[in-house]
């Protein structure tokens, strides 16, 4: 098992693909840092040498922002805008959708699970 930037990496995939698992890289990131550091992203992690991934790993360090310095960046950018009260600050706030979807139907992902509204009761009598 490999580990960069805190994150174990599966062993039996293929190096481009292993390294989408590291928070705030995806796939082009991936096969820039292979060709950068000269390894084939089509080889598997569990063929590399530990030169290799010491060579990942000091090119993950130094030239991306990954795993917690990103989350961290990521809340605090997300609590500024709340912090302003601008328009995308509210919509987190109230945990809407922020990019201008529409809700009256669909965003459950963002609203979450339906909640029943209680209809209005009918009076038995004649019609």
């Amino acid at each position: 098992m490999a580990r960069i930037a805190g994150v174990n990496i599966p062993t039996g995939k293929r190096v481009e693909i292993s390294l989408t698992y590291i928070f705030g890289i995806g796939r082009t990131k991936a096969r820039r840092i292979c060709a950068m550091v000269g390894v084939p992203p089509e080889r598997r992690v569990n063929e590399l040498t530990d030169d290799e991934v010491m060579r990942i790993r000091e090119s993950i360090d130094h030239d991306h922002q990954v795993e917690g310095d990103l989350r961290r960046e990521v809340a605090m950018n997300v609590k500024r805008l709340m912090d302003l009260g601008c328009y995308r600050g509210l919509r987190h706030r109230r945990g809407l959708p922020v990019r201008g979807q529409r809700t009256h139907t669909n965003a459950r992902t963002r609203k979450g699970p339906r909640k029943a509204i209680a209809g209005k009761k009918r009076t038995v009598g004649k019609h």
